[in-house]
């Protein structure tokens, strides 16, 4: 049995995915049982490990922690006993997302979120929370939680969508404002750099991946969702099916990366997916990733770069050979041909030619 004075275990909402987070003391005999989780991960910025929030991981950390105290947040009971968050979000709510045709990840957000606020009025049904009460949550939030401006977003969205779109109430645009977004540039890697990381990898099958997200500039789900079907070599392009926004798509097919399927499909013959597991179906995101940052720690790239840089990185190298925006928007899938115009601010493109005023100083 492990002795520990105190273990918090929270409900949270990580990357748009409802998840566990293990709070406690550094102790390696737990860390070893919570890695047989599927799907376990630690995260640097949250300090903490977390897996995926259902019934069937909270019982098995409730049989890890067992003879210790454990404090569940969010609903959950006291000392391993094994009571679930308790599921305020209506049937129909969740059965008008599915008729909209919403991907599994939003309404599992929206529901985590929705849960969340139907917890903080439990003494008020959903239906007859007023406008004002959802004002003062969105107030709470930022003031007392500190949340995160993707949150509030997501939390918006989500009270939006059921007030609107399950009562088919109107709010009034002041009870749901939405907070201003910052204007972060993401993290882009030089062609150099990308050459230097792809170079880190040996797996045939690793190598494959890395390749095919940057040179067709694909989201991490678009690239585990290909099927074999979708490598369309005598048109030059792979097609993405059913992206963000259940949009279909054509992006580029490169000649090298098509020379490496080649062969990767000889040595792994996969059956349905491009990118298959041991067992079959799709190879799993957590792999991916673990790909990718093993690649970038041998690379000795010091940016705080993560698989969707290679994203980033493919239309910003697009933009500075001279491509049309317009081209890129419709390779990378965007809807909006502001997400696009982002790239533009990324490019050092022309640099090299504007001196700096302190250049021609006599300093």
């Amino acid at each position: 049995m492990t002795t520990i004075e105190n273990i918090q275990i929270e409900h949270t909402v990580h990357r748009n995915k409802r998840r566990i987070k293990l709070l406690f003391k550094r102790n390696d005999e737990l860390i070893r049982k919570i890695r047989t989780i599927n799907d376990c991960r630690w995260s640097a910025t949250m300090r903490c490990w977390h897996v995926p929030d259902n019934d069937m991981n909270l019982n098995i950390v409730n049989k890890i922690f067992i003879g210790n105290r454990v404090d569940h947040k969010n609903g959950s009971e006291i000392n391993g006993v094994n009571r679930t968050r308790k599921k305020l979000v209506p049937d129909r709510c969740i059965e008008q997302m599915k008729i909209k045709r919403y991907s599994p990840n939003t309404i599992s957000t929206y529901s985590s979120v929705l849960n969340t606020f139907f917890e903080f009025y439990k003494d008020d049904k959903p239906e007859d929370i007023t406008q004002e009460q959802i004002r003062k949550y969105m107030f709470h939030i930022v003031e007392n939680r500190d949340v995160t401006a993707v949150y509030q977003r997501q939390v918006v969205n989500a009270v939006k969508f059921y007030y609107e779109k399950v009562l088919g109430k109107t709010l009034h645009p002041m009870n749901v404002q939405r907070p201003k977004k910052p204007k972060k540039l993401p993290v882009v890697l030089s062609e150099k750099e990308i050459t230097i990381l792809l170079a880190q990898v040996i797996n045939l099958k690793h190598k494959c991946i890395l390749f095919t997200i940057y040179s067709a500039g694909l989201r991490r789900s678009e690239v585990l969702n290909l099927k074999l079907s979708d490598i369309d070599s005598e048109r030059n392009c792979i097609i993405v099916r059913a992206a963000k926004g259940q949009q279909d798509r054509n992006t580029l097919l490169s000649k090298k990366l098509l020379l490496l399927l080649r062969d990767y499909f000889k040595q792994y013959r996969p059956k349905e997916y491009l990118f298959e597991g041991v067992n079959g179906g799709k190879y799993s995101i957590t792999s991916v990733r673990k790909i990718f940052h093993k690649a970038l720690a041998k690379s000795g790239i010091k940016k705080d770069a993560h698989l969707h840089t290679l994203r980033h990185s493919f239309a910003t190298h697009l933009l500075e050979r001279g491509t049309d925006l317009r081209y890129i928007q419709s390779l990378l899938g965007h809807s909006s041909s502001k997400t696009t115009e982002l790239y533009t601010h990324i490019t050092t493109k022309g640099f090299e030619n504007i001196p700096s005023p302190l250049d021609d100083m006599e300093i």
